[in-house]
């Protein structure tokens, strides 16, 4: 594991950087001389046995420094690597003047949720990727850390009360119907709500939060943070139902029809796992990454004396996958009891679709790779108890259609390795439901919900988007679908 650094040195060094910069006017070359702020974060060995936050956020000191590392370039470029199009030059300007709540007011004109998004966003790979900073230094990771500093304003509001809800418009007396409330559906519901119509969110689990609760694991993004998210909505006037599953409890037809609905928004998400298909992936101790997560994240099996499911004991456990699921996977086996936990993927590390900072976090954490490895199939005792897998050794070829280098397989290289459960973490397709009890819903081959470049469906009054429509993405894809989706159908009901 490397060194860790610890808060209180990172504070340190902020405070000597703060003292030579505060209430100076800074050129654009100064502003290039200050280094990036790392996040402070729990100590490797503490975090890999407890399901608190990891990373511990920016102090003030940090942040004013951080964000004078902006250079307030013309034309914005980060903004326009954003889904949601957050202003970004303004809310740091802000932060430059110490104004947090300014900050933060600026983000919500377009994002309604940045205590989660500062979490869980590839920033990196957005905004980030396009901060002049980091292109100065042909270095991405010099970049601003817009995440962090959004995250930091975001909490500030929250730690000193001074959370404001939008004030929606006067009622107009048209309903709309948001099934499920993940990222997306709640965006929606924001939108349409800000706009004077009656939303009524239909969650299918006893809790809201869709991917947010179910699948990001606590110590990644706490759920208290979104449950205030959900708690600020009401205050708007948002309703929510749970237990509530369209399709079965009511079909789509329905719900508009005998509940009076003037248009609805389908964002139930991609939850139906995909599996490896090899011999022995029904023993016992095989789980999907989606009821692996699930059963940690939305039940709480780690704790284990008040969860009302069980928690399967396991002392080796290997992770298929190389993206952020995988990762989540293999660190929450970690805090669940695993001596050993091992993440198996099949090209090597430049390729991991995975945010670079969860694959650093799991790495410090003990987490073992095995890069260009893939299993060939499962091996259990008589009792039907997994009891290890086989795997096979592979080589990079030439790039494949991702732009990524080919696994190729080695024959001969199979070799075992022992483990007493595994969590197939290869990705998600969309859930089937709806299509199946709406068979006039057009869909695709993958059996993503088709729209037109407003979100609509081809059923009238009906709007879909995120990971129905996308196929597994990220929260602020799915938000940027759900605003692009609350504007047609704000559009449509003013008219309607």
């Amino acid at each position: 594991m490397s060194e860790h650094i610890t808060t209180e040195k990172l504070q340190e060094e902020a405070a000597k950087l703060w003292a030579n910069i505060e209430g100076k006017t800074l050129t654009p070359k100064d502003r290039r001389e200050i280094p990036p702020q790392e996040m402070p974060s729990q100590d490797p060995e503490v975090r890999a046995h407890n399901m608190s936050e990891v990373a511990l956020g920016y102090t003030e000191t940090q942040a004013r420094v951080e964000a004078e590392r902006c250079i307030q370039c013309p034309g914005a470029p980060c903004k326009k690597g954003c889904p949601v199009a957050v202003p970004i030059p303004e809310f740091i300007k802000h932060i430059q003047a110490g104004d947090f709540k300014g900050a933060v007011d600026t983000i919500k004109q377009t994002n309604l949720l940045p205590a989660i998004c500062g979490r869980v966003c590839p920033q990196e790979k957005q905004c980030q990727s396009f901060c002049t900073v980091g292109k100065m230094f042909k270095a991405p990771e010099k970049a601003v850390a817009i995440g962090r500093l959004e995250r930091y304003v975001a909490d500030w509001e929250r730690a000193n009360n001074q959370i404001t809800v939008p004030t929606p418009a006067p009622e107009t007396g048209k309903k709309v119907a948001v099934i499920g409330s993940g990222p997306a559906g709640l965006t929606v519901a924001a939108d349409i709500r800000r706009a004077g119509h009656s939303v009524t969110v239909f969650e299918a689990f006893h809790k809201t939060g869709g991917v947010m609760v179910y699948g990001i694991p606590e110590f990644r993004l706490p759920k208290a943070i979104v449950a205030k998210e959900v708690e600020n909505l009401q205050k708007m006037g948002v309703e929510f139902k749970t237990s509530f599953l369209v399709g079965r409890t009511q079909t789509l037809e329905q719900l508009l029809d005998e509940g009076g609905y003037d248009a609805a928004f389908i964002g139930t998400g991609a939850g139906l796992p995909k599996f490896l298909w090899i011999e022995g992936e029904n023993l016992i101790g095989v789980f999907s990454a989606n009821e692996y997560l699930t059963r940690s994240n939305l039940m709480k099996a780690y704790d284990r004396e008040h969860a009302d499911t069980p928690l399967y004991e396991a002392k080796r456990v290997a992770v298929f996958g190389g993206g952020n699921v995988a990762m989540d996977g293999a660190r929450t086996a970690l805090r669940l009891g695993a001596e050993k936990v091992y993440c198996v993927y099949r090209r090597t590390r430049a390729e991991m679709p995975a945010r670079a900072e969860e694959v650093a976090h799991a790495i410090e954490e003990g987490v073992d790779f095995h890069f260009l490895e893939n299993p060939t199939r499962f091996i259990g005792d008589d009792k039907g108890r997994l009891t290890g897998v086989e795997l096979l050794s592979y080589e990079l070829g030439e790039p494949d259609a991702s732009g990524r280098r080919k696994p190729v397989a080695i024959p001969g290289t199979e070799h075992i390795l022992e483990i007493d459960a595994a969590v197939v973490a290869l990705g998600n397709e969309s859930n089937p439901l709806m299509k199946q009890t709406t068979p006039d819903l057009e869909v695709n081959k993958r059996g993503n919900i088709i729209v037109d470049e407003n979100q609509k469906t081809n059923i009238p009054r009906v709007w879909a988007g995120g990971d129905i429509v996308l196929g597994a993405a990220t929260v602020i894809l799915a938000m940027g679908e759900g605003r692009r989706a609350a504007a047609s159908m704000n559009e449509y009901l003013a008219g309607k």
